[in-house]
């Protein structure tokens, strides 16, 4: 006989279990289906990579519960610098100007990743299947079957809703034949840590070059996280240099507004397409974070656009149970999908825009976008509304983004 619950979560990563603890006090019985074991050092989601948190994903947190945890491990953005490599046009946004502590935060995956598995560990209507491997699943007017291994065991659960947060390259999305609206960039982010001459006090840097966007984060303990994009062709040069040349290179894109930069970490390279699944619905199934979507790391959004994935899910789920009904209720999943798609492609349109305009060698092109740059920068309010969409407040908001607890 099946083990019954009301939530299955395929995929223990960061959204995954961001969606567990959202919605672990509505009084459903929750599963984690995750291949990893829950204390290995090895999870793929919990690693070194840095995420810049916006500040509505930190009142998502906050309502969560798990803010204070992560606070400690991230340091404030309270300024953006965003410039265009060898030409006039520049733009600030300052945390003053909009009214908040910080724009944002970064924080590693491994220090988000503790504090939510840390928070999940004491939470009885959550049970962490891991290891476990989902092997395949059916689906019925009132249930999800779903098979797993274990070991050398197989078990089957059933589920009144199953949702999908197995990252980009979901088995579920994939047994489900959804098809993925694809657009390959020909960039490859090569990421690692450093640090600088200069203090950052708190400045992220988004400059942008001919080949892509650079950005230089502020990390704690006065380190930086760098994203370089580079086109696919100069990637393996790239990342056969030795430190000290490559630090050269990326000294000549970035310049010397922080000094010298030196004590460059591990790099790491990550290939860049924009990927949107055809549909983010099924009968009793729901797609979330990356899954569903892939975007451009330019501005940094594609973690905050999973976690309000989450925050809407975990809203409509909280009206469910205050109205007696069936979590995976087709009108419930049709209202998910159609909350979240304004915003999905906003924020994919924003970011494949910028990813594209500023890559491109135009003159008279190179010459609009620097006077837009000059422009926001005396258009206070045209700013401020530039500065909610990055921060996450644009739009319709669920009561965790509105700070509102479900607990």
């Amino acid at each position: 006989m099946a083990e019954r619950f009301d939530l299955l979560i395929a995929g223990g990563g960061m959204v995954g279990v961001s969606l567990a603890r959202a919605v672990s006090g509505l009084g459903y019985r929750i599963g984690v289906i995750e291949a990893w074991p829950l204390d290995s050092s090895a999870q793929p989601s919990f690693d070194d990579r840095v995420i810049a948190l916006s500040w509505g994903s930190r009142v998502i947190l906050e309502a969560m519960g798990i803010w204070r945890a992560v606070e400690r491990a991230a340091e404030p953005i309270q300024d953006v610098h965003i410039s265009d490599r060898g030409h006039f046009g520049f733009t600030r946004l300052n945390h003053h100007q909009e009214g908040v502590a910080a724009l944002g935060y970064v924080v590693t995956a491994r220090a988000l990743g503790k504090a939510l598995m840390e928070d999940l560990a004491e939470r009885q209507e959550i049970e962490l299947i891991c290891p476990a491997k989902l092997k395949s699943f059916s689906i019925s007017d009132q249930e999800v079957e779903v098979r797993i291994e274990r070991g050398a065991l197989e078990q089957r659960l059933s589920t009144r809703l199953l949702v999908a947060a197995d990252g980009g390259d979901s088995q579920v999305r994939q047994f489900l034949s959804i098809p993925l609206r694809e657009k390959p960039y020909g960039q490859t982010a090569i990421i690692a840590n450093l640090r600088s001459e200069q203090p950052h006090r708190g400045v992220a840097y988004e400059r942008f070059t001919d080949s892509g966007p650079l950005a230089l984060l502020p990390m704690r303990e006065d380190r930086l996280s760098m994203v370089w994009t580079a086109r696919d062709k100069e990637v393996a040069d790239l990342m056969a240099l030795g430190d000290e040349a490559f630090l050269l290179g990326l000294q000549d894109r970035f310049g010397y507004r922080l000094g010298r930069l030196y004590a460059l970490g591990k790099r790491s390279a990550y290939p860049l397409r924009l990927r949107q699944a055809a549909e983010q619905v099924r009968s009793r199934v729901a797609l979330i974070g990356n899954a569903a979507h892939a975007i451009h790391p330019v501005t940094g959004q594609g973690f905050n656009l999973g976690l309000r994935d989450v925050a809407v899910l975990a809203d409509l789920l909280f009206d469910a149970v205050q109205r007696d009904q069936d979590p995976g209720d087709d009108a419930l999943l049709k209202a998910y999908a159609s909350w979240r798609k304004r915003d999905q492609n906003s924020v994919a349109l924003i970011t494949d825009t910028l990813a594209r305009l500023f890559a491109n060698p135009f003159g008279p092109l190179r010459l609009v976008r620097n006077l837009g740059m000059v422009g926001l920068d005396l258009a206070p309010s045209l700013k401020h509304l530039v500065a909610r969409q990055f921060m996450g407040l644009n739009g319709r908001l669920p009561r965790l983004a509105r700070g509102v607890s479900l607990d």
